[in-house]
């Protein structure tokens, strides 16, 4: 099977403007024969949460039928980042757009603290059966706690599929913590992160992806937009830079 991260510069607060060049890099990952393709934490609004609120959207939402068009026509899984309103308040949310399948959606369950004023965690873990591999999707924070991990391992996980909007220090933290994560439970591991502004900080890139003995396989720098391609069938993995995309 073959999964791809996107690393992406979101425009703060547009969804429509967002959702375009979510098209557009959907496209560019099927052409390289991905089966699945996530994006970074938020990738649909940006990550900020001081808009959470305003630019939320249900699952359902007709918005985001061109998502579930494209899945559908190309036969490929999706999972991008967006606030998700529930009864109990807003969560970083998954969406998760498979072939002539429901909509499905995963929400991050362990907040940082200065998530907490704005988000309310989510309390179900998802497993994903794409391709006849098992993957386990995980947000940004929770992700560096090898429980997480762990508790996706003993569900039957073979890949870790990792979206978060990291700082440049996050982002060095995080390659030191996701090998040890492959080495010690044999996931293989996929991260997809933004680059460019994002609530108050500047999201670092880095994305990669790593093999279940916790080799690193391709990653970008902190700069660019651009793909990793992770081949499970090969333990193989390609940096790709993206196209031209809409402004």
């Amino acid at each position: 099977m073959k999964l791809c991260a996107v690393q992406l510069a979101s425009l703060k607060g547009d969804l429509q403007g967002n959702l375009e060049r979510h098209l557009v890099c959907i496209e560019q990952a099927v052409a390289l024969g991905a089966e699945l393709v996530v994006f970074p934490e938020l990738s649909l609004t940006g990550y900020e949460p001081t808009l959470a609120r305003q630019v939320a959207l249900p699952l359902s939402s007709s918005r985001l039928d061109p998502l579930q068009a494209l899945c559908d026509r190309h036969g490929i899984t999706v999972a991008v980042g967006l606030p998700l309103p529930t009864p109990d308040g807003v969560q970083i949310g998954m969406p998760i757009f498979s072939p002539g399948a429901p909509r499905q959606a995963y929400a991050k369950q362990r907040l940082h603290s200065d998530e907490l004023p704005y988000f309310t965690t989510g309390d179900q873990p998802l497993l994903l059966d794409v391709a006849g591999h098992r993957v386990a999707p995980a947000i940004c924070y929770e992700s560096m706690f090898i429980e997480h991990a762990a508790e996706a391992h003993a569900q039957g996980a073979q890949v870790y599929l990792v979206s978060v909007a990291k700082t440049a220090k996050g982002i060095r933290e995080g390659h030191e913590h996701y090998p040890e994560v492959a080495r010690q439970l044999g996931l293989g591991v996929l991260m997809a992160n933004c680059v460019g502004p994002a609530d108050t900080f500047i999201g670092a890139g880095g994305s990669a992806a790593w093999d279940s003995q916790g080799r690193l396989l391709a990653s970008l720098d902190d700069r660019c937009e651009g793909l990793i391609v992770l081949d499970t069938a090969n333990a193989s993995a390609s940096a790709v830079p993206l196209r031209a995309l809409p402004a």
